[in-house]
């Protein structure tokens, strides 16, 4: 049986950051979870990965537990929450999924010291004379009004189709605590920030984790990423979409439970 999650409460970066513990054995990990994903949407997979990591959460700014309001939502700013979270712990690898991997990288440029190494999930490749982020706003934009208002989880569904009940449920419930303002800043940063600049600075164990039914992260792009960083390993979760967990969980397991520094 797993052990009880317990969240908590720090001050770091100025503001309050709130995270959800899962006690594991191993190194600890700092999981940084996508773009409109609160903390609490991924315990199914936290309570996994904790059967071999000490597993931290983090609420992202703007989203879950954390504050919110009137804050700065850039990719620096979301990065140097990051490194604050990750200096009061003991050099934890993180772990980011979509925009969290990209505030994993810009993070471990800012302080490469900070933290002992990165597994990247499906990072949106997108930037500067760079393709587009495949998914459309509307899709994050509709739905947060959506649960803004209250809304039913067959209503909900319709965004997310292939979810589980609880799955949804999750989203319907959590969804209205991503702050418009939040999302929308990051998803433009998804086209202004060039995170293939910081990839090239950055000297710590890596592995690169890509959904083989998505289009996030194409082979060519797995290949200009191994070009900028060469130590990085390359894992790929082949029938999963970029919700990796979602899709396969024992798939992503297998591509992240052996990772080491």
């Amino acid at each position: 049986m797993a052990p009880p999650v317990r969240g908590y409460n720090l001050h770091a970066n100025g503001i309050r950051q709130h995270l959800l513990h899962h006690a594991g054995p191993g190194r600890q990990m700092l999981l940084v979870p996508g773009i409109t994903s609160p903390a609490i949407t991924w315990n199914f997979v936290a309570e996994r990965l904790a059967e071999k990591f000490d597993v931290h959460v983090l609420d992202v700014r703007g989203r879950g537990l954390s504050q919110a309001g009137d804050l700065d939502y850039t990719l620096d700013a979301l990065a140097a929450d990051a490194v604050a979270v990750a200096l009061g712990m003991e050099r934890p690898i993180l772990l980011g999924h979509s925009m969290g991997a990209r505030i994993g990288i810009r993070a471990a440029r800012l302080a490469p010291d900070s933290l002992s190494g990165l597994i990247l999930v499906d990072p949106p490749v997108s930037g500067p004379n760079r393709r587009p982020y495949p998914a459309n706003w509307a899709w994050y934009g509709d739905s947060i009004r959506l649960a803004e208002r209250g809304c039913t989880l067959e209503e909900m569904r319709k965004f997310c189709p292939t979810w589980t009940d609880e799955q949804v449920a999750l989203r319907t419930e959590w969804l209205h605590t991503c702050a418009w303002g939040a999302i929308r800043t990051a998803f433009d940063g998804f086209h202004t920030d060039d995170i293939h600049a910081d990839l090239a600075q950055l000297r710590l164990r890596m592995r690169l984790v890509t959904a083989g039914a998505a289009t996030v992260v194409l082979p060519e792009d797995v290949a200009e990423i191994q070009r900028l960083a060469p130590q990085i390993e390359t894992r790929r979760v082949a029938g999963a979409g970029h919700m990796i967990p979602w899709d396969d969980l024992e798939g992503f397991l297998a591509a992240v439970m052996d990772f080491s520094v």
